[in-house]
């Protein structure tokens, strides 16, 4: 199927400049949205708790966030689960129920309230505080800890022995943030619209949200970084400056839209810039292919006409290949869910971007730098051989 008639040749390269310039504003306004507003990081990246919960009875978001702030999630963000009924998205920036300052006091509450003879060897509550872990140094009753603990101003769902009899290990399952929150939202709302039991619970700490930043900015860059050393093994030095800095580019703007648009940025919107990058570079090396085999058969052509032959000549396949890819990932922001309507659109912006891309910037840049620096090399050396031959 072909859009353009065989032979039909479009300058591409007579607006590079405007074109490279455009990007080159976009790309500085994308790095700047980075700074400020800065991005909406999601839980992944910032730690917090989110909830997925459906209501008895319809209950509008605003109300929840009003209801929620009033309980002391201030920041909290009610998005509404597309397709499900009275069922909500929600997230908190709480990660722990309980503070240094509260575990201290269920410490002293609980070696008080032991029969004597009966010691606290240890007692260790994990990262988000939804369990109190106690191992004694002799048998004690499960709800004499309860008692103790609950003196001490936690909620406790129960306490159980774990390990062997000998071990004398006992756990506390506390009350955590899910269930604090749904509980205070019970009786603001009220029993006929109280929430259901949750669908989903995750929950984040601050320190893996940190690492999980790290982690997402390091496999950009070791993506970028093996990238460009296939480019440059499979073509030649000139080319792997372009293609990289097209992935880049791509990259960037994609990253730029979801700043200014304050769409949530997740590990899943990660996994969609790592999926655009090896989209684009895709694209960009068909190109690049048609380019190398036109320098070796067009050897009276300059490389400014073979980009704009080449380019032409893959531009019917172009349009077919990324116009389908753009219609799918359309139906699943259409008729998709919340989490895969980001995705699609991310990938949206991203495959169109990288489109762009590689017409007007992985291959104008790849003939500045044949022109800027291969080019040059190629005459010095056409000049030492002819002084050669001369003085031979």
């Amino acid at each position: 199927m072909e859009f353009f008639k065989p032979g039909t040749l479009i300058d591409f390269m007579r607006h590079r400049r405007i074109w490279m310039t455009i990007s080159l504003v976009a790309c500085v306004a994308s790095v700047v949205s980075v700074f400020y507003p800065g991005p909406n990081y999601g839980t992944d990246f910032l730690g917090g708790t989110e909830v997925q919960v459906s209501f008895r009875a319809p209950v509008e978001s605003e109300e929840l966030r009003t209801t929620l702030a009033g309980l002391g999630y201030e920041d909290a963000e009610v998005v509404a689960v597309v397709g499900r009924q009275n069922e909500y998205m929600i997230r908190v920036r709480e990660f722990s129920a309980m503070d240094a300052a509260q575990e201290e006091r269920i410490t002293t509450a609980v070696r008080g309230a032991l029969p004597e003879g009966v010691t606290l060897e240890r007692l260790r509550v994990p990262e988000g505080g939804d369990s109190a872990r106690m191992t004694l140094s002799a048998e004690a009753d499960p709800e004499t800890l309860k008692a103790a603990l609950e003196g001490a101003g936690v909620s406790v769902l129960r306490v159980v022995s774990l390990g062997q009899a000998e071990d004398h290990i006992y756990e506390a399952q506390l009350a955590g943030v899910a269930d604090e929150m749904l509980e205070g939202l019970t009786q603001a709302l009220g029993e006929d619209r109280a929430p259901n039991s949750p669908e989903r619970i995750e929950r984040v700490g601050p320190r893996a949200g940190e690492q999980l930043r790290s982690a997402a900015i390091q496999s950009l860059a070791y993506a970028l970084a093996f990238i460009m050393v296939y480019v440059a093994f499979r073509f030649d030095l000139r080319f792997a400056p372009g293609g990289v800095i097209a992935l880049v580019h791509d990259a960037i703007i994609t990253v730029g839209v979801f700043v200014l648009l304050q769409k949530e940025f997740n590990l899943t919107i990660v996994a969609a810039l790592l999926t655009i990058v090896g989209y684009s570079i895709n694209d960009t090396i068909v190109v690049y292919d048609r380019i190398r085999e036109n320098i070796g058969r067009l050897r009276d052509k300059s490389l400014y006409d073979i980009v704009n032959i080449s380019t032409s000549e893959m531009l019917s396949r172009t349009i077919i290949t990324n116009g389908t890819a753009l219609l799918s990932v359309s139906a699943f922001f259409i008729w998709g869910t919340s989490a895969i309507r980001d995705l699609s659109f991310a990938l949206f912006v991203g495959i169109l971007v990288g489109t762009y891309s590689s017409i007007y910037i992985a291959a104008p840049l790849t003939e500045w730098m044949d022109r800027r620096f291969f080019a040059r090399a190629k005459t010095r050396a056409k000049k030492t051989r002819a002084r050669q031959r001369e003085e031979a």
